[in-house]
């Protein structure tokens, strides 16, 4: 598909043919591309848990509003982050970088995270939001349609999935194949509304 085309046919879709298994050459298709998004200091702390145990579906489908997306589609992932990446062997980030632009980044990955939770934490919804925008994206390229979802117990779904404890849980993505054509969109705001030049 066309990038752009690509990008206007992405739909949050929720029924999903619960008898098709997707090749695992997808899934790795699909999850090569999402590593290739962008992340504050190249950290890559996204950890993509995903999640094929029938049991451990329908125990998420349960703790998640009764969504049938959770255990009918192909293939089931939790978006989540390690907010401590910044200090677990940072050098690992740059191993392929001229050394002094390498000492430079990690150099300051420390004095930029320390003490700032509330940093560590924004930064990795941000690289879970693009990642999983990466996700859906390619998905949708490879001919699968997906549901990003946040309505579900967000401290019962990481029991299951046992998050540890320095992680940040994110959104669920189901991907798969569609039974039923998803509404048409609600309407998107005008640009007018949306785009600021400058200054509010």
């Amino acid at each position: 598909m066309d990038t752009f085309e690509t990008i206007y046919a992405r739909r949050a879709v929720k029924e999903f043919d619960a008898n098709h298994e997707m090749p695992e050459s997808d899934l790795t298709k699909i999850l090569e591309a999402a590593v290739q998004s962008p992340t504050s200091f190249n950290i890559q702390h996204w950890r993509f848990v995903v999640i094929k145990d029938p049991e451990l579906r329908a125990q998420v489908r349960a703790n998640g509003n009764d969504q049938a997306q959770m255990t009918d589609a192909s293939v089931l992932i939790a978006m989540t982050a390690d907010m401590k990446a910044w200090s677990k062997s940072p050098e690992r980030y740059w191993k392929n970088a001229p050394k002094e632009i390498a000492d430079l980044l990690v150099g300051w990955m420390g004095p930029f995270h320390e003490g700032r939770e509330w940093l560590q934490r924004d930064e990795a919804q941000r690289s879970i939001g693009m990642a999983m925008q990466t996700i859906m994206l390619a998905a949708k390229d490879l001919g699968y349609d997906s549901c990003p979802m946040i309505g579900f117990d967000i401290e019962k779904v990481a029991g299951l999935i046992n998050l540890p404890a320095d992680h940040a849980m994110g959104p669920l993505i189901a991907i798969g194949k569609r039974t039923k054509d998803p509404l048409p969109k609600g309407g998107q705001l005008p640009l007018s509304e949306v785009v600021v030049t400058d200054r509010f």
